[in-house]
């Protein structure tokens, strides 16, 4: 029996009762927030059952149990996986095609080229390898949007050569492990993606967010490897600029991804899921007829069956969870637990933000990153409105609690794979991972309690809307979106507490019509005046003379100089000041065809 094969079978009777003890403490978990429904779904999971039916038959079944016997019917699995909402959307060609240009990296030599650029660089600096290893982690996760392949193609590489630097097993073991999922907080990485597409954030202004928070992620991680290379005294290499541009130089083709990925989203000649097949025909293109990596023959069939066949996974566990998200959405069940979580005194935003990430994290650690991400967001996002909180800091809190959740005992993903990969028991990588869980935990804590980092760098972008509202003299509805958590696209309401002063319900605030302003020639609406205004607007006045008789007491003549305006005394003064002579006044229906001419005139 090999050494490998002994590690794995020796497990203490102590150890297993550990891990199924924390496995029966999710299910009970599971059970207090979200009912019977959830234990069984997170009971099935942990016993194995592919997710997708775990998904699809919870559906089912909560629709075949439910009360009303109308909605007792087998039509919902198929209720909007072929509308547009979700068939349409260009993320799900955009999957396929990202993960296609993943699969042909990872079995290139790409990881190889990425690890010596990066060492070149970064290699003089205490903990340098480590820092590689965090950098070209990320790197490669963000384009396979999966924590697997990043542990199997550059773990498997940068393991051996951590502890061939001098780093212990511990760290060196613990750092590949986690660095499978830091990718996920970066530009372009599939499950802000998929966030995006179902909540309808701009992905563009996610990718510029998610800079801030990402950053600091990986800086954080960097800087505890330098503290390990200073504490441990590697040895570093000397820094040879020759090198640095040699290894730069051969690794230049795979730059040109980065390259095309951002021109031709910023320019905005293509969309993003064009620009997913751009990047997929350069990359096939690269890695066979210019490195030379691959074949058609030989490798290419066997990589796009593997790459397919995960993203086929995925978007069949994206739509059966869209049809339990049908469920969750139609029942109104994330109101239900707000009101219930209102009337238990939760009503602070900082208790909200413990249970949200309490709940993600969970999540997390017993679905699919895809399929927590979308059977999370409609649960998440009323409590969010409710709060008050921003769509970008509800999306880098689901992205980081996924990166926590892949490597944190006893369910991450991560564990397993890295178990399979080095051939470790999984109980002996919950020790190893600790130091890297508790980094992440913090950075969790920041960026939870400081909202601003995450949507710092999308603040011009909302005050350009302002603006542009204010110039076209409406409400900044762009900016709310940008703000907080809309619920309703079609009606937004403001954010802060100004804007709700400013805007009542959502709406331009009625324009005072000033004193002066009402005082004009117009005519005012029928049935509206007095009888004096009445006799007022008649004599052509503003207001009735003093001595003007009373409406209704007038002669037909005075009725008709009235009418006439230029008639009676005025005009006779006038016709006295001019040295004419007066016409005499005919008598109301004896008036000559002249004189009503002159009365149509206006004379």
């Amino acid at each position: 029996m090999s050494a490998g094969v002994k590690d794995q079978d020796v497990v203490s009777p102590k150890a297993a009762r550990t891990a199924f003890g924390a496995i029966g403490g999710v299910v009970a978990l599971l059970g207090a927030l979200g009912g019977a429904l959830a234990a069984l779904m997170g009971a099935l999971a942990l016993l194995g059952a592919p997710l997708f039916a775990i998904m699809g038959g919870a559906a089912e079944l909560a629709w075949l149990t439910h009360p009303n016997p109308d909605q007792q019917v087998l039509r919902r699995l198929a209720s909007d996986v072929f509308g547009p909402y979700f068939a349409g959307s260009p993320i799900i060609t955009t999957i396929p095609l990202f993960t296609f240009v993943g699969y042909l990296m990872a079995e290139s030599k790409t990881p190889e080229r990425l690890v010596r650029a990066a060492t070149a660089w970064l290699g003089w600096m205490p903990g340098g390898l480590a820092i590689v290893c965090v950098i070209a982690s990320a790197i490669f996760t963000l384009f396979t949007g999966g924590s697997g392949v990043t542990i199997i193609a550059v773990g498997g590489l940068l393991l051996p050569a951590l502890r061939k630097s001098g780093y212990s097993e511990k760290f060196s073991l613990g750092l590949v492990t986690t660095g499978g999922s830091l990718g996920l907080l970066l530009p372009w990485a599939l499950p802000l993606l998929v966030y995006a597409m179902i909540t309808g954030l701009d992905f563009q202004l996610v990718n510029k967010a998610v800079l801030l928070p990402g950053g600091f992620v990986l800086a954080l991680l960097s800087a505890y490897c330098v503290y390990v290379g200073v504490k441990e005294n590697i040895p570093r290499q000397k820094f040879d600029v020759k090198e640095a541009l040699a290894a730069t130089w051969a690794f230049k083709w795979e730059m040109g991804v980065f390259v095309l990925l951002i021109v031709s989203i910023k320019t905005q000649l293509a969309g993003i899921d064009e620009a997913a097949g751009l990047i997929a025909a350069y990359t096939l293109a690269i890695e066979v007829w210019v490195y030379k990596d691959l074949t058609f023959k030989k490798d290419l069939v066997r990589i796009a069956r593997g790459s397919m066949a995960l993203a086929g996974a995925v978007i069949l566990i994206l739509a059966m969870a869209n049809a339990l998200v049908s469920y969750v959405g139609d029942e109104h069940l994330p109101n239900k637990v707000l009101d219930a979580m209102l009337n238990l005194g939760f009503d602070k935003t900082w208790q909200f933000l413990i249970v949200m990430n309490v709940f993600l994290l969970v999540l997390g650690m017993i679905m699919d990153g895809f399929s927590a991400i979308l059977v999370a967001v409609p649960l998440v996002l009323p409590f969010a409105s409710y709060f008050g909180l921003g769509p970008f800091h509800v999306a880098i809190m689901f992205v980081l609690n996924l990166e926590l959740a892949f490597s944190c005992p006893p369910l991450g993903l991560n564990l397993f794979i890295s178990s399979f990969r080095f051939n470790r028991p999984v109980i002996s990588l919950y020790r190893v991972v600790m130091p890297f869980v508790g980094l992440l935990t913090f950075a969790l804590l920041v960026v939870t309690y400081v909202p601003r980092i995450s949507s710092q760098l999308v603040r011009g972008d909302i005050q350009k809307w302002r603006q542009q509202a204010e110039k076209e003299n409406r409400v900044p509805s762009e900016a709310w979106f940008l703000e907080c958590v809309q619920l309703d696209r079609n009606n937004p309401k403001p954010c802060t507490e100004e804007d709700k002063q400013k805007y009542p319900n959502g709406q331009m605030p009625e324009v005072a019509v000033p004193d002066d302003a009402q005082k004009t020639d117009a005519p005012p609406v029928p049935g509206a005046e007095d009888e004096d205004d009445l006799d007022a607007l008649i004599r052509g006045n503003g207001a009735p003379e003093a001595g003007a008789k009373p409406v209704g007491s007038e002669s037909e003549d005075d009725l008709l100089d009235a009418i006439k305006g230029a008639g009676g005394a005025a005009t006779a003064d006038a016709a006295a000041d001019a040295g004419e002579a007066p016409k005499p006044k005919a008598k109301v229906g004896q008036e000559t065809e002249d004189a009503l001419m002159d009365l149509i005139k206006g004379n």
